[in-house]
């Protein structure tokens, strides 16, 4: 998926083969379960409430997908209602109305604090914030990029400090525990709810043994959930610096699956399985993975 829209392609056999038996991701085959329709998740079960979608906050949505939720390789079902991501929580109004009906306990900020101090989030009521900085750094600085080619390697290289980076695996660790152990619906975000609280995503649906494909899709689908935002800072910049500027930029703004795949092959290359990234690379206990996993599906 690019600029917003779809993409259904294969994941290759390779890609699926290290995910197999890692994390408790069975992943028998890489295919089956409820792979996205219509950009979304799978069929949509009338009995359950819509998450909102938040104007104020476009990437926000529900960790299971729409739906009844994403359907797992074991054949159960992930838990509505239980996480939540988020890009940055700038409610508006009508949009706290939305999000104080859901019942968010926690709210877990993945910024810097330099990102939290230029926009502090608007928290739902009676949420607990908590403020986690992954990247360990006072704020998050992009270095000028002269091509879009070293924008895509700058994000390729993000994605990898996710598994390698002592800040990043002590974040994360914490996060997902506090998560395993946390009482009432929780809410994760990063600044636009793609990078940081992709990857938590990513590794939360893994746990739930959610297919690989639809891990993938649903990482990719935080370029249609930031559409409108998309457009309006490349229409910026395209109007102050021209389209060249749009074409070294967008990499930054997007996600490509490039992002995610150069996670999964750090955690390979790092730890050989996501079982062993999660325990010996993040510290979790098995029995936290579990505890986890039951909250995850249903």
């Amino acid at each position: 998926m690019r600029d917003g829209h779809c993409t259904h392609g294969a994941v290759s056999m390779s890609r699926r083969g290290f995910l197999k038996g890692s994390a408790n991701v069975v992943l028998a085959s890489g295919l089956g379960g409820a792979l996205l329709s219509a950009c979304g998740g799978g069929d949509l079960d009338t009995e359950l409430p819509e998450t909102p979608r938040l104007a104020s906050a476009s990437n926000f949505r529900d960790l299971a997908g729409l739906g009844a939720g994403y359907t797992t390789v074991d054949g159960k079902r992930m838990r509505r209602g239980a996480f939540y991501r988020a890009n940055v929580l700038t409610l508006s109004s009508a949009d706290e109305t939305a999000i104080d009906k859901l019942g968010i306990a926690s709210v877990y900020d993945l910024r810097t604090p330099g990102e939290i101090a230029r926009q502090d989030d608007v928290l739902p009521g009676g949420a607990t914030p908590q403020t986690l900085n992954v990247l360990g750094s006072s704020d998050f600085v992009v270095p000028v990029m002269d091509t879009a080619a070293a924008a895509t390697a700058f994000m390729e290289a993000q994605a990898r400090g996710y598994v390698t980076g002592a800040a990043q695996r002590a974040a994360y660790g914490t996060l997902l525990t506090r998560l395993a152990d946390g009482a009432g619906a929780q809410l994760f975000h990063s600044n636009a709810g793609k990078d940081r609280a992709g990857w938590v995503a990513a590794l939360l649906l893994g746990i739930a043994n959610v297919p690989l494909d639809v891990i993938m899709q649903d990482y990719l689908l935080s370029n249609t959930y930031l559409a409108a935002s998309l457009d309006e800072q490349t229409e910026t910049l395209r109007a102050q610096d021209g389209e060249a500027a749009v074409a070294i930029q967008m990499p930054l703004l997007e996600v490509q699956e490039s992002y995610l795949q150069a996670g999964f092959d750090q955690v390979q290359m790092s730890y050989g399985t996501m079982a062993n990234y999660l325990t010996r690379g993040l510290g979790m206990s098995q029995t936290t993975i579990d505890t986890l996993r039951a909250r995850l599906v249903s």
